[in-house]
Parts: C-alpha cells; sequence; structure tokens
C-alpha cells in the first residue's frame, strides 16, 4: 500500500514524534511504501512552553520525512491538501493529540480524500486533552468529520470520539506498542556508576515532561507521608523537562525535608540517555491526575521496569494491579502505600517475570494490523 503519516516526526522531538517514526518502520517492514509528513511551523513560539521543540539526535535511518505542513497558515492546509489529492495515497493517517492541531490535519484530510481513493484514519492519542479549553469544542468535531476511521490507543478515547463522530464510522482500540527502539537494558549497576548515584539506594523514577496534570506533586506528597511515617526513603529521580514552574515543586520538596532523598534533572532527556535512567530504577512511578494511555509505561515495558500508576484513563487497563506493578486510586496516601508494599515485600523479579510475558501483547505489526482492519472495514462501507 501508499501510506502517508501525517504528524510530528523529526527534526521535532519528543514520543510523539518518536512514535510516528516507529509506525512508519513497521509499515516499511512489511513492504508498504511509506512517507512522512511533519510540519514546517508545528507551535507558534508562544504556545511552546519548552526550551526547543527541536531534537538533537540524527535523523532516523531508512525513513522518508518531509516537512510541509504550517499547523498556523490555512492557505498552507489547502496546498497540502490538494497535493495529497493528487498523489493519491491509499491510506492517510493523522496523528492526533491536541485540538489546536485539529483546523490544519481536518482541512488536509477534507480535501484529500475528495479524490474517493484515500483512506483517512486518525491514530488517536488524546481526544479530549488532560488540560481543556474553548478550542476543544469548536476544533475537535472538525477534525472528527474529516476521517473514515480511527484508530486509538485506549478505550476511553474510543469512547471520547464516540462523543464527538456524527457519521458512526468504524473505530478500534490497539494499546500502545512498545518503545522498543531506546536502546539495550543496562543493568542497575552499569546504570547508577553512569549517572554518578549510589548503587545501594534503591530508586523512584519519574520521567517524562512535567505538567501539572502528571501529578508529581502527588508523589513528592507521597515521599513525606512515608518520611512523616519513619519508612525507609526510596531516592526520587526526576528527569524531563519542566512546562510548569519548577520552584513550586522545589518549595514542596524542601518544605517535606526531602532534599536529600530527590534528584530533579530539569533537561529534556536524549534517547541515548533512556538505558541509564531506567535502568537505575527499581520502580517507574506515573502519579497522573487524568491520563488517556502513556508512552513512558511502553518504555518501561522495553526495560522491563515494574510501575505504578494511578487508575485514571487506560493506565489501568495496561498496569495489572498487583501482577506487573501497581494500579492504585489516584491520591497521595495509595502512591505512597504502593511504594512501601514494592520495597518491603521485595515485588521485583515476581513482577518482572509476568511484566516479560505480558510486554509480548504489544508488538508493533499490531497496530499496523488495526489499520488495516479499519482500511478494510471502511471500504467494504463505499458510503463512510
Amino acid at each position: 500500500m501508499k501510506i502517508v503519516i501525517l504528524g510530528t516526526a523529526y527534526p521535532y522531538r519528543g514520543g510523539l514524534a518518536a512514535f510516528n517514526e516507529r509506525l512508519a518502520s513497521q509499515f516499511l517492514q512489511e513492504g508498504d511504501e511509506v512517507e512522512v509528513l511533519t510540519f514546517t511551523l508545528q507551535y507558534p513560539s508562544f504556545l511552546f512552553p519548552g526550551k526547543t521543540q527541536y531534537s538533537s539526535e540524527k535523523a532516523p535511518d531508512g525513513l522518508r520525512i518531509r516537512r510541509v505542513l504550517n499547523s498556523c497558515n490555512p492557505l498552507n492546509w489547502i496546498r497540502v491538501g490538494r497535493q495529497l489529492k493528487k498523489s493519491a495515497p491509499d491510506l492517510l493517517i493523522a496523528c492526533y493529540w491536541m485540538s489546536f492541531m485539529a483546523p490544519a490535519f481536518g482541512t488536509v484530510c477534507r480535501i484529500a480524500r475528495k479524490n474517493k481513493h484515500t483512506r483517512c484514519i486518525a491514530l488517536v492519542h488524546n481526544m479530549l486533552p488532560h488540560e481543556p479549553s474553548m478550542m476543544d469544542k469548536l476544533f475537535s468535531p472538525y477534525f472528527v468529520g474529516a476521517q473514515h476511521g480511527f484508530v486509538a490507543l485506549s478505550e476511553s478515547v474510543v469512547h471520547d470520539i464516540e462523543k464527538l463522530d456524527k457519521n458512526g464510522v468504524p473505530k478500534t482500540f490497539s494499546p500502545h506498542p512498545i518503545y522498543d527502539h531506546y536502546g539495550s537494558r543496562m543493568t542497575k549497576q552499569d546504570a547508577c556508576a553512569a549517572l554518578g548515584i549510589d548503587l545501594e539506594e534503591p530508586y523512584l523514577l519519574f520521567f517524562g515532561l512535567v505538567r501539572a496534570y502528571k501529578g508529581l506533586d502527588w508523589l513528592i506528597e507521597a515521599m513525606g507521608i512515608l518520611k512523616k511515617a519513619g519508612k525507609k526513603l526510596p531516592i526520587l529521580i526526576i528527569a524531563g523537562e519542566f512546562y510548569e514552574d519548577e520552584d513550586k515543586y522545589l518549595q514542596q520538596i524542601s518544605r517535606l525535608g526531602l532534599k536529600n532523598n530527590v534528584i530533579v534533572k530539569n533537561e529534556f532527556v536524549p534517547d541515548a540517555d533512556l538505558p541509564k535512567y531506567f535502568g537505575a530504577a527499581d520502580l517507574i512511578v506515573q502519579p497522573y491526575k487524568s491520563a488517556t494511555q502513556s508512552g513512558v509505561t511502553q518504555v518501561a515495558f522495553h526495560f522491563e521496569k515494574p510501575m505504578l500508576v494511578t487508575n485514571v484513563g487506560g493506565l489501568g487497563e495496561i498496569v495489572h494491579d498487583g501482577k506487573m506493578g501497581y494500579a492504585v486510586d489516584p491520591n497521595p496516601q495509595a502512591i505512597a502505600d504502593a511504594i512501601v508494599d514494592y520495597f518491603e515485600h521485595d515485588r521485583k523479579e515476581s513482577f518482572i517475570e509476568y511484566l516479560r510475558t505480558e510486554k509480548k501483547k504489544y508488538d508493533w505489526d499490531k497496530m499496523t494490523a488495526a489499520f488495516m482492519h479499519i482500511y478494510k472495514v471502511g471500504s467494504n462501507n463505499s458510503h463512510i
């Protein structure tokens, strides 16, 4: 098949770009012709809270990536849509994660599909965002109405799409595959040596961009609960760029007397450093206040690390409570209780054994199969 993936990709950085590139690689491995169309302008600077949108890594090998889409220019959207209408790919996959992109993606898809050949199937990470705005009600239905079908990464996202879909197009849930391109696993000994930290300490890892909905304040509060209860404290490593005020977290750490038990790395972690952080960690903690799914979970699968998540959105669908980690109520006390259980009852080996079996469910060929299923169902319903 001739497939076009529309979304963020190199030279842009981050988990969404990595996802799109890995998806393109999987289609190529299966014999399809694949092109990735990414942005000339992804976000205007005033909407981007980080230090840079761009990757410091080298371009991914073997992929054709072209920068064509300006997220803020309607004339550009029309031009890109007309180009795709003319080139007529069999499948156009718009990789959607926020309503700001709905006008651009929706316009491109609406024009491209006018050739009566191209099927537009959206890959949806989040339909309704963690941090809502007026744009969601205004723009999201426009994007949804431009699609022939949907592949969502959690059941909760499928339900969100159904609320907006007036055409009854086919939808399916296919869980986030494992990020398996971040290098080999490191032993804790090697990882701690590389990071310059004490091998003998137990470590929690909070990884990724720091935003309010990710609940880092709950995790710090849970550490405070453990300290107050006289429990042996693990070391919390916070590794990721802060997309909000770092000072409020530093003040919380100081107020709870945790300065000696928290390591803060306020920086975007390059791919080459992921094995170090995940290798050093004993438990990956995602104390989210809201969620759909998370790429961090799938990185943890790759490095075979037990996880502690709050049971919000689709996180509990992936992390089976008491078997490969914990899916707990979304509050600091529940997080603290799970941390105590993990270390005091030495759950590590049993969790890892289960995790190694469970990770086989999340191969990338299952994701491409989901697209082929929706493509065939939609083609059999030509009125869609």
